[in-house]
């Protein structure tokens, strides 16, 4: 657990990347060693103030689709940090295999010792073996999926008009805080399945477009036959439709008519 020239992992304040690996090193005897914990493999970022604020903007992921709402969440997280009314944490850990920690560049040396074994080791050991969490993410995949969506979300740019995709993301992120499960164990993230699916819906629109549906007029009766349906047949249409269904983004992605 020592520097073999002195003795300490560090003697000042200043640290350097081979002291950001004895400190790691150390921690990680202790964690495994000592203290028998199970963690997901390290990897260790060291950021800046700045960076610090973008990661808080786009809510600590790594990977993330382009929108406005996160430039204006940094200007005004800037803001408040300049000025003196806030402060940035230590780090930023992410529940992903492998476990991303971000370190701030401005810590001391001790302080990056306290935030490795404290993120690096504690929180990922959490997060591994955590009943809920295990329940709730997939480690393994989060990272693939998120540059998966961030391409995604580039190419329906390209596809149909910047504008057009904000103005998605808009709707989207005002129903943000109704796009939760409370229950778990409903969906399994597959990030084959989604790429596949995204192909199949393409090619799909390309073969079923045209331009022409647009001009039909809806029957004049539908409205008399909507007010004629029995329970029966609410009900039915109530188990096609997966209701109920808490997690209303879930359900326009599934649900929602496609135009």
């Amino acid at each position: 657990m020592t520097d073999a020239a002195n003795g300490l992992l560090c003697q000042t304040a200043d640290w350097d990347f081979a002291t950001l690996q004895r400190i790691h090193d150390a921690c990680e005897k202790v964690a495994l060693g000592e203290l028998g914990l199970d963690v997901y493999p390290n990897q260790i970022e060291i950021i800046t103030a700045e960076q610090m604020l973008d990661a808080y903007s786009s809510a600590g992921m790594p990977l993330y689709y382009r929108h406005w709402s996160f430039g204006k969440h940094f200007a005004s997280q800037e803001a408040f940090y300049r000025k003196g009314l806030m402060g940035l944490a230590y780090e930023i850990v992410i529940n992903s295999s492998p476990c991303i920690s971000y370190l701030m560049e401005e810590n001391t040396a001790t302080m990056q010792a306290l935030v490795i074994a404290h993120a690096a080791f504690g929180h990922n050991h959490f997060f591994k073996n955590n009943y809920l969490f295990r329940q709730w993410t997939d480690a393994e995949g989060i990272l693939d999926y998120l540059d998966f969506a961030k391409s995604y979300v580039a190419q329906c740019e390209e596809r149909h008009g910047r504008l057009t995709v904000e103005l998605t993301l808009d709707a989207a992120h005002a129903l943000m805080s109704h796009g939760i499960d409370r229950y778990p164990g409903k969906k399994k993230l597959d990030l084959r399945l989604e790429e596949k699916r995204a192909g199949e819906r393409r090619l799909h629109e390309d073969s079923a477009f045209n331009d022409l549906w647009r001009t039909v007029p809806a029957a004049e009766d539908e409205k008399d036959e909507a007010e004629q349906v029995t329970e029966k047949q609410q009900e039915e249409m109530r188990a096609k439709l997966g209701l109920p269904e808490e997690n209303l983004l879930y359900f326009i992605e599934k649900r929602a008519p496609r135009a």
